[in-house]
């Protein structure tokens, strides 16, 4: 097939059967949190998130991303100068992350088996069946960045066993994404799934280049390209575009360093990430070079 024909394939979303498994993982998750005891007298809930959630999930990739999330307990961020009492948030909280974590394991554990939960740094692994795949649940508290005014945004935090702690933006990722979709008559998308693929080939082919981009990261390269750039005639000048801007604007630091992540809420190359600038020039350089663009 002509690189059209493969980008044409690529561009869609997985299939029905695989679309329910990812589903079917989300509220046998749900179920889990439901049926335990500990967990049923907090506010807890199992969402999707990541690229099964924003729909730019490829065919077979190896999980779905489900937060766990309680509002019972936040974790938070405050203007400088101003204490949780401003805020009226009362601290210490009464339900620690340890216990949420703790409770979520267990509540893992007796629904779908000790065999079955593998716990992680981050997430609990939990094996797919027939009727699921693997899915990743990572227990989250409520996160939010407070404003002056006593407004906030919202988002997930959690703290790995290694320490620290993480906060991610899965609803601002998911509008952002939705609002880009239509903004590119649906090519965004689309483009995203055909980088990802591409990228999953490449490694396939030990292109080093390739192994440390993430699924994440290549979403978020490309929603950094504007908007002008998609909708071309063919995928293929759609594809030829976005890795030619990515590739002349990730060169120097000074062309991307205000780059966001598709959450807006974070800058895309900094060095709290686990990528860098350097990595995904050498990806779209290596992408570029692939498919035989000249």
């Amino acid at each position: 097939m002509s690189w059209e024909d493969t980008f044409q394939s690529w561009a869609k979303p997985p299939g029905q059967t695989e679309q329910d498994k990812c589903d079917n993982a989300v509220r046998a998750v749900q179920k889990a949190i439901e049926a335990s005891k500990a967990l049923r007298d907090h506010n807890v809930k199992a969402l999707p998130q990541g690229s099964y959630h924003n729909r730019t999930n490829v065919r077979m990739d190896s999980d779905v991303d489900i937060r766990v999330v309680t509002t019972d307990s936040i974790f938070f961020d405050l203007p400088d100068g101003k204490t949780a009492a401003d805020f009226g948030i009362n601290t210490p909280a009464t339900y620690s992350f340890p216990e949420f974590k703790s409770d979520v394991a267990a509540a893992l554990e007796s629904h779908f088996g000790k065999n079955a939960v593998v716990p992680g740094r981050k997430a609990f692994d939990i094996h797919e069946n027939t009727y699921r795949i693997d899915a990743d649940a990572v227990p989250c508290f409520e996160y939010r960045r407070y404003r002056e005014d006593g407004s906030y945004l919202k988002g997930a935090s959690f703290i790995p066993d290694q320490g620290g702690r993480i906060i991610n933006w899965p609803d601002q990722n998911y509008e952002h994404g939705v609002a880009k979709n239509d903004e590119t008559g649906r090519r965004f998308k689309g483009v995203v799934r055909i980088l990802k693929r591409l990228r999953n080939e490449m490694e396939e082919k030990n292109i080093a280049a390739a192994k440390p981009i993430s699924s994440f990261l290549i979403e978020c390269l490309v929603w950094n390209a504007p908007n002008e750039g998609f909708g071309h005639d063919t995928l293929n000048a759609d594809i030829r575009w976005a890795l030619a801007h990515l590739f002349n604007n990730t060169m120097k630091e000074e062309s991307c360093k205000e780059w966001g992540e598709i959450n807006e809420l974070k800058y895309l190359f900094r060095s709290s990430q686990r990528w860098n600038r350097g990595q995904a020039h050498s990806f779209v350089s290596a992408a570029w070079d692939y498919i035989g663009l000249k």
